[in-house]
């Protein structure tokens, strides 16, 4: 054999190409004897070897590098496969149902939609988890966490009429939830929101379930390994589609699952080769392109690809001419192979080599049409089950082949699939003799459309399907709260912030942050809080939790840190408290989402606070934050770096000056945009009261259903004390009068201001009293959000009770009759303008409108016109266009202040510079 040298390829991809060998003689032993075999009995014989020595390998710890992806067959082979315990028979009626539902919802005059082919394609994974491997919430064990694929709804309301959850009027009302009355109809999709005692995760927005199922796996160690509850018998599936793969938050996060070896977890990728309207990869195999990425990311990977009819060719297979074929064959072409005659497959999948051919040669074309996809496999299903759930230290993934629509025959893997909502009579006769369903074609012609199928509760299939799901720990899905009200802080933990600063200077993160660390050390709440941060503690100013909560890790600190010497060390701990979630709001989100619905999936109530970039959080993540409120999770998320012009030394990407209005679409957000410590302690406080404490709101005893975001800033400023009788309910309800006129005047100008903007208001409000004369009160805006949607809110109850008494908007009576209103705020205008319509008298809103950038505070304010200066301008100007004042006044004080100048503050030394 040649030697390695300068004319040969150096090999690399784990091969020792760098490394000494101890023994050449030996070495060129096992090289020859690899030649000869390749030379005496082929290629192919030569890889079965090779591949045999690497298992062994691995067997024997030898710790070989993983293959990037292995044959398109089947990771089980069948002399390893377990006994499959259940009924095929009874497990496989349960798609009559499913079909029938969404058939119904769209006879004429309805037309409501539904997805039919995904769960066909899946029926089999779902049931032979329902039947042996789901354990339910009555688990002594806590019951497993379920994320079902969104499309296969229906499925899973057929199976649960089944069972007798639902009547058959509820399978008629699929997608009329409020047509038919309140409560009667079921949603299209797994919504906890609108089903809260059943759906526990909503999945339908595609790409959210696999990142959220990782971090709920990794919360559960995390309440684990802290000691709150023990979750070691509860596992997580996650069922995808090969399609939803696509999306990156599906792939984004596999790497964290396998760092933290989450065995607790399994992926089910549902892969029928179709995403919406076509083929996921027609030139590709996208199972094997999966199975590259889970083995690089350190998963453990189950391939279910042939039914048991394929073990007996591939044990026929002695050239390894099938499992070639089967290897160079993409998916396009499958998905035509799976529509197609037996004849056809004959020709084209088997004909093109005489050692394929003779392989199927003792099959008819009938049994060569019926050669089934693995997925569709009770007995692989269940193989690939069992193996997942007993596999540690590394997840799981099942790439199971399936056919989208299977068993519906114009439906079967046909590009237009997702869009086919009804089946024709003859499409049922045939789907109803594949599944040996009792119903006779007078009935599927009957003009109410076919029936649904259901034996009666005595019947043997009703009896199994129950007493599986006894066996199993209850019914599923199943969402139920157990957990009760919290004792929450009392009014001494509030006290640093009502006090103020005094001389010294701190920005409302900070007053945030020491108000945070108080929860911690609460005997009550204190580890029930989640702190969660995207890599940015220390630019919060929360490294000072380093040393007392630490940092998760579930492997804990296994090495000396840089910084070890320092009295805020960063450390790591099993029981750390904090969670540092790296550069990833989107693996943040997921974390908040996950620890704020612990009370439901676990009955311990979390409190996740999660802080961000204010920028980073409702643009970048917003999905994210819908997906929280449809799982009714609560907790704090809190935008700090908030404003447009607060950290203009970042520039436009950091610079927001919107996050409000993003915030407000959500409607579980309740928004505050606090100015001073002091209000921040009333928030929160009433926040926890909401959310963790005793209330008849959403339909349980313990709290409401909603999420508290805070906009917090950077900049330091002296924090007053609290005010002798401040107005609480106002600061709750979303504004307080802050500061009187400092002087008399008949109806004085409101100067509406919030969060970083109320001092400016007040420096603008001395202003105009000392140098014009003019009166001038400050109000604090502590939710432009909320005072909106209690006005709406009046505005629909006067629409629905014409004949009463109209309820006037509670900002209308709350400022009464008086002079102009300048609204102002480090936000964009349409952030002040949401209440407008409401405000008594003239309306003048300034706010950061346009792209952000980087300079001074001073002089990015001017550029938007925001500043004292132009809140006092802004207040001239309108009592000039009423006749209050001479007009000139305002254009002598704009042209004297320079408001349209930003070099005109270039100079000037900002008041409590960037700490």
């Amino acid at each position: 054999m040649a030697s390695s040298g300068p004319d040969r390829p150096i090999i690399h991809g784990g091969m020792p190409t760098q490394l000494p060998d101890v023994d050449p003689d030996e070495t060129q032993d096992w090289l020859r004897s690899l030649d000869q075999m390749v030379d005496e009995r082929g290629r192919d014989r030569a890889r079965y070897v090779m591949l045999r020595m690497l298992e062994r390998s691995r067997e024997r710890a030898v710790g070989m590098p993983a293959l990037r992806s292995t044959d398109f067959i089947n990771t089980i082979p069948p002399e390893r496969e377990p006994e499959f315990p259940g009924d095929e028979d009874i497990e496989r009626r349960i798609r009559w149902n499913a079909a029938v539902m969404v058939s119904r919802a769209n006879r004429p005059g309805l037309g409501v939609g539904g997805h039919i082919a995904t769960y066909q394609s899946a029926a089999s994974l779902y049931e032979v988890g329902f039947n042996h491997f789901f354990r339910g919430k009555e688990h002594p064990g806590g019951g497993d966490q379920i994320y079902y694929q969104g499309h296969a709804a229906p499925g899973i309301y057929a199976r649960s009429f089944l069972e007798g959850r639902f009547d058959e009027s509820a399978l008629n009302n699929f997608r009329q939830e409020k047509s038919q009355g309140e409560g009667k109809g079921l949603p299209s999709y797994p919504h906890p929101r609108l089903m809260s005692d059943y759906w526990e995760f909503p999945t339908v927005s595609m790409g959210l379930a696999a990142i959220n199922s990782i971090y709920q796996a990794r919360f559960n160690r995390y309440l684990e390994n802290r000691g709150i509850k023990d979750t070691s018998e509860q596992h997580v599936w996650t069922f995808l589609g090969d399609g939803e793969m696509g999306e990156p938050e599906s792939l984004g996060a596999i790497g964290l699952a396998a760092r933290e070896q989450l065995d607790n977890l399994t992926f089910v990728v549902n892969c029928n080769l179709q995403q919406l309207d076509g083929p996921v990869r027609g030139n590709g195999k996208v199972i094997q392109e999966l199975e590259s990425f889970f083995l690089g990311a350190g998963w453990n990977v189950i391939k279910v690809v042939w039914g048991r009819e394929w073990d007996d060719l591939l044990a026929r297979d002695t050239t390894g001419a099938l499992v070639n074929q089967m290897n160079r064959v993409p998916d396009g072409e499958f998905q035509t192979l799976s529509i197609e005659t037996g004849a056809y497959n004959r020709e084209h999948f088997f004909g093109p080599d005489p050692e394929l051919a003779k392989i199927v040669e003792h099959l008819s074309d009938e049994d060569i049409e019926k050669l089934p996809r693995g997925g569709h496999d009770y007995r692989k299903v269940y193989a690939a089950f069992e193996s997942a759930r007993k596999h540690k230290g590394q997840p799981t993934v099942i790439l199971a082949h399936t056919i989208k629509g299977w068993l519906l025959e114009s439906f079967m893997a046909r590009n237009a699939t997702h869009q086919m909502k009804k089946l024709t009579n003859d499409d049922l006769k045939t789907f109803r003799d594949r599944l040996r369903i009792p119903i006779t074609d007078e009935q599927i012609d009957s003009p109410d459309g076919a029936p649904y199928y259901h034996p009666g509760a005595d019947h043997e299939d009703i009896r199994y399907m129950l007493e599986r799901r006894r066996e199993l720990g209850g019914s599923l899905p199943s969402r139920i709260v157990r957990a009760k009200p919290l004792t929450l802080p009392e009014e001494g933990a509030y006290a640093d912030l009502r006090k103020g600063s005094g001389k010294q200077q701190i920005a409302t993160t900070m007053a945030f942050v020491r108000l945070l660390r108080e929860f911690m050390k609460d005997k009550q709440i204190g580890q029930r809080i989640v702190p969660i941060a995207p890599d940015e503690y220390r630019t919060f100013g929360m490294d000072s939790m380093f040393p007392s909560a630490k940092i998760y890790s579930p492997h804990g600190q296994t090495y000396e840190s840089v910084d070890r010497k320092l009295l805020l060390a960063y450390k790591e701990s099993e029981q750390g408290q904090l969670l540092h979630e790296g550069i990833s709001e989107a693996g943040a989100a997921a974390s908040a989402i996950a620890a704020g619905s612990a009370y439901a999936t676990h009955g311990e109530p979390m409190i996740p606070v999660y802080l961000f970039y204010s920028m980073f959080g409702f643009q970048r993540t917003g999905d994210s934050f819908w997906a929280m409120a449809d799982q009714l999770s609560r907790g704090f998320l809190v935008g700090a770096t908030a404003g447009r012009t607060t950290l203009t030394g970042e520039g436009l990407q950091h610079a927001d000056g919107h996050s409000p209005l993003i915030a407000r679409t959500n409607p579980a957000v309740v928004h505050y945009d606090p100015a001073y410590a002091f209000e921040i302690a009333h928030i929160m406080r009433d926040g926890l009261r909401r959310m963790y404490g005793d209330s008849d709101h959403g339909g349980s005893s313990f709290g409401e259903d909603v999420i508290y975001y805070l906009t917090v800033y950077n900049e330091p400023i002296n924090q007053p004390a609290e005010p002798e009788g401040v107005d609480v309910e106002g600061i709750l309800k979303g504004a307080h009068r802050y500061a009187a006129s400092p002087i008399e005047g008949d109806a004085p100008a409101r100067i509406l201001a919030s969060g970083v903007s109320v001092p400016w208001a007040l420096q603008a409000q001395a202003t105009l009293a000392e140098e014009y004369g003019v009166a001038a009160e400050v109000w604090s805006v502590t939710s432009w959000n909320e005072l909106a949607r209690e006005a709406e809110a009046a505005e629909r109850w006067n629409f629905n009770h014409l004949a009463e008494e109209p309820r006037t908007p509670w900002i209308t009576t709350k400022l009464g009759e008086g002079g102009p209103t300048i609204a102002v705020s480090d936000y964009m205008r349409a952030v002040p303008d949401q209440i407008s319509r409401w405000v008594p008298g003239t309306w003048t809103s300034l706010g950061a409108d346009g792209f952000g950038f980087a300079d001074t505070r001073a002089g990015a304010r001017r550029y938007f016109q925001i500043d004292a200066e132009s809140i006092v301008v802004a207040v001239l100007a309108s009592l000039g266009r009423e006749g209050r004042i001479d007009a000139k006044v305002a254009q002598e004080a704009f042209d004297s202040l320079r408001i349209d100048d930003p070099t005109a503050v270039a100079g000037v030394k900002q008041e409590g510079a960037d700490a």
